[in-house]
């Protein structure tokens, strides 16, 4: 079982790692601060998905830091790496408080994301010094998107592995079965 960190020191906002992101992966930096997120937000509650990037497959972009999230997540999202999937736990001083974010979110609720770092990228208007380290930068972006589609990629091949396996299973059962039953004779 993965460990859970405080990020808060007072419980307010946990992290625990569902998905390690591949060695080598980089993080959000005081350079790299503009970051893409798929994620899905459910109410600690009842479980009831209140947000999702999954369902149309799309990126949330934010910048780190600018206060255009929720704090949780200006926290959370700078400690992890891309192709990094972490559960996130916020209390509700750190998401929405008392009043809530009506209709989806109610007052003083704590929310559970799950989060998948995608990428990172300088901030929009921030000078890069040449065009030799735009390239560097263009090339760590795609080598980033690679490593979480070979990760996915993986994922899913050993799920269907997995499933082939069981199947195969089944069917030998059922062999095995359909041969017992031919070899007694009714009298």
């Amino acid at each position: 079982m993965a460990d859970t960190i405080d990020l808060t020191g007072d419980g307010g906002v946990l992290k625990t790692v569902i998905r390690q992101a591949k060695a080598g992966a980089i993080a959000p930096s005081d350079s790299l601060s503009l970051v893409d997120v798929h994620y899905e937000g459910t109410l600690a509650e009842t479980g009831e998905v209140f947000d999702t990037t999954h369902e149309d497959n799309s990126v949330f972009s934010f910048e780190i830091g600018e206060g255009s999230v929720i704090r949780a997540w200006d926290i959370a999202v700078k400690t992890m790496k891309v192709g990094e999937v972490a559960k996130i736990t916020c209390e509700p001083e750190y998401a929405y408080g008392a009043a809530g974010s009506p209709p989806e979110i109610p007052p003083d609720a704590t929310l559970i994301f799950e989060v998948e770092l995608v990428a990172c990228r300088p901030r929009k208007g921030s000078s890069v010094e040449s065009v030799s380290e735009e390239k560097t930068r263009l090339e760590e972006l795609k080598k980033q998107r690679e490593t979480v589609a070979g990760a996915k990629e993986e994922e899913k091949r050993r799920r269907e592995e997995a499933k082939a396996t069981a199947a195969a299973r089944v069917q030998a059962k059922l062999e095995a079965k359909k041969g017992k039953g031919k070899g007694k004779k009714a009298k």
